[in-house]
Order: C-alpha cells, then structure tokens, then sequence
C-alpha cells in the first residue's frame, strides 16, 4: 500500500503549494483521494498515469478538495478515454459537475457515475475481492466523509518444503491455502498449520478531511495502519478551529492516541505558519509516530 501526496494545504493553491488531493495505491487500485484545484498537474508531476485511476473519492464540496474535479473529468476526455469513472462524493456533486460539462457542451465520451453519499452513519461505498472502503462521518460547516480502506486478507501460503516432504498432491493446493487440511494417499491428514505460512496482515488507512476534534470516529479508525488526520491549526489557534470547525495538531494526536492507529500524518496546514514542523512538534507532545504531509512525497503503509 502506497500513499502519494499531491497536495496537502488548506484554502487556495500557491505556487509551491497545493490544496487536498493525494494517490493510495492498494491490490491493483489507483484511488483518487480529494481533487483540488490543480490536481491534474501534480498528477503529471508526480507520474501518475491517469487511466490507471477508475474510482475518485470527494470528502465535501468545499472548493479546496474539489474545485480540481471538473477539470480533469474533462482532461480525460480529451486523452479519448473510455474506461468508466466512479465519483464518490456527497449529494449535490453530480449536479456541480454535469453542470460544468452542460454549459461547456463537453459531455464525456465515457460512462460517469456518480454515487452521492449523505448518512451520516459509516457505510460501505466499494467493495471487491481485494479491498473495502467505507466512509468515516467527520463534523464540518458542509456534510463531509472521511474514508477508510482496508485490504481483505490474503489466502494463506503454501509451504513448499512442507508439502513436498509430506508428498501432497498438487490437486489439493488451491483447498490448502483456502484453509483445508491435507490428505494423504493412505488418508492420513495433515493439519493446515504444518503445510502454510500465515500471509501478510492487511493493512488499513483512514483518510480524515476537514473536521472539528470528533471523538465519535475512534471506534471505526481503531489499529488503523496510518491515519491521516487534518491539522489546521496549532492549538495557539484553536479558538479559530472551533469556529470554522477545524482540528488542532494536538486533537489530531490525541485521535491517534486514542484509536491507538500505527502512523499520524498530519495535513491541511493553514499557511498562516511559518513552518509545517511546528505542527509535527506539537503532535509528538502527545503522540510518539508523526509524519508530516507534503506536496509530492510518498509513504509506504
């Protein structure tokens, strides 16, 4: 599991800075977390091959996480593709965008579909062999979604040594890893446990966008593998994150904390600072593992 940053700061784009979007590449999939303004571009810089992404999820309609969207719906038109599009995204997104492409009269060449969220319980959006994803319910000024993405567990190893020691036919490998036991020719079994390896344990990331300190999140984020959480502000201003619903550095590790995930990466920074490493110093005051967020750097889940 692979996690591209393309951008991370909150409100508008700079020219060294970019607001929320960022790649998570899991079994096979190329997910689209957030689209801001100019995500297309960090997409190209970043060397991201734009057919791969088939599924785009959108937190809330606010402009800095999806302004970017309209834009390169119609890029990939004009890249004459024809793999459909998935749009996750809260009520009303359907309408922005295909009022974009109406009075551009620059309808796609691929199927669009939309699929327009608004519980605001937890609920299963996509689902394969290889992966789910649910929506995490986050509290800010507009309906907003986080998003976990979990790994389905692998099918157990075979152990080659041990089956050739116990000379197991290779009609029975397929039941083996699936969790059968083995038979012998004279009958005998053989216990699953002494002809497999356990596989790679799942790993999980939870994507929280914009939100106030929401303690109500904890139980569906719990041993995540890394979380990301906003960090708008520094607890200096935290009277400023009450009033337009954003979180702290320290809320972000005390949700960590709490929810006892592996990895914090903090984002979403106000660019009022003059520095994101005040944000990582203040997080590690309560937590002990903080990765900061940029624009363009990867990290391995």
């Amino acid at each position: 599991m692979k996690l591209t940053i393309l951008g991370c700061y909150s409100a508008t784009p700079r020219t060294f800075t970019n607001p929320t979007s960022q790649v998570l590449e899991i079994r096979n999939h190329l997910f689209l977390i957030d689209c801001g303004e100019g995500t297309q571009v960090q997409l190209r810089k970043n060397k991201i091959k734009f057919s791969r992404i088939k599924h785009i999820f959108i937190s809330h309609l606010h402009g800095d996480h999806f302004f970017g969207l309209p834009g390169l719906i119609s890029t990939f038109r004009l890249l004459g593709r024809e793999t459909e599009m998935h749009v996750y995204g809260p009520k009303g997104i359907k309408e922005a965008i295909t009022l974009f492409l109406k009075l551009g009269d620059s309808w796609t060449n691929f199927p669009l579909i939309f699929h327009e969220l608004e519980s605001k319980e937890s609920e299963l959006i996509f689902e394969d062999e290889q992966v789910s994803v649910h929506t995490i319910p986050l509290q800010h000024r507009v309906y907003t979604n986080g998003f976990l993405f979990k790994e389905k567990p692998l099918p157990r190893k075979l152990d080659i040594e041990a089956v050739a020691e116990h000379k197991i036919d290779r009609s029975q490998y397929n039941n083996i890893k699936n969790g059968a036991d083995g038979i012998l020719k004279n009958g005998a079994t053989v216990l699953n446990a002494d002809l497999t390896i356990d596989p790679p344990a799942p790993k999980s990331y939870a994507f929280c966008s914009d939100t106030l300190y929401n303690e109500s999140i904890l139980p569906l984020i719990k041993n995540v593998d890394t979380l990301y959480h906003e960090s708008t502000f520094l607890e200096t201003e935290s009277n400023l994150g009450k009033k337009t619903k954003h979180s702290t550095a320290k809320q972000a590790a005390l949700i960590a904390q709490k929810a006892d995930v592996g990895n914090l990466i903090l984002g979403h920074y106000s660019t009022r600072y003059k520095s994101i490493d005040l944000f990582r110093e203040e997080a590690l005051q309560v937590f002990p593992s903080v990765e900061l967020a940029e624009d363009g750097k990867s990290f391995e889940i």
